[in-house]
């Protein structure tokens, strides 16, 4: 054995994987699931008992959580579904670039200059008035499975 400390810079993200598992049967209403690769969150769910030596089956009715549309699958409930890693990340509004591109400031101080105005329009020009106006923005950005995106908006108050 080595007298050497190993340190090792750990890293949220580094080789996590963008999904885990979870058995079709446990997951509810309100829940994420991936349907075709897009994480989306589950609307409704309605399980059907099969016949003599089938499986009883989940039916999930989702909405993406990225662009809002509507997907459907059916999975046996004692199978395996791909649930995505949803976090929540709250950020103050700095600047808005001509281009679309919205500057934000971090908890630890930097920037994140990387992300587009979101395509909701009422969210859009609630964002664009506010930042007109002077008003202190801070935007809640949702980010899964390598995409992220501003969801919602608060006013925290005159800068």
């Amino acid at each position: 054995m080595s007298d050497e400390e190993h340190h090792f810079e750990s890293k949220a993200d580094a080789g996590a994987s963008k999904t885990f598992p979870q058995q079709a049967g446990t997951i509810r209403k309100n829940g994420y699931i991936v349907i075709k690769n897009r994480a989306c969150k589950v609307v409704e769910v309605s399980t059907s008992k099969t016949g003599k030596h089938g499986h009883a089956k989940c039916h999930f009715v989702a909405i993406d959580i990225f662009n809002g549309k509507k997907l459907e699958d059916i999975v046996p409930s004692s199978h395996n579904c791909d649930v995505p890693h949803v976090n929540r990340t709250d950020y103050q509004l700095i600047d808005i670039s001509e281009d679309g591109f919205v500057s934000l400031l971090t908890e630890s101080g930097g920037t994140k200059d990387d992300l587009k105005l979101p395509t909701d329009d009422t969210l859009l020009t609630q964002i664009k008035d506010g930042f007109a106006e002077g008003k202190d923005l801070v935007v809640t950005v949702m980010s899964a499975m390598g995409e992220e995106q501003i969801c919602a908006l608060k006013d925290i108050g005159p800068k």
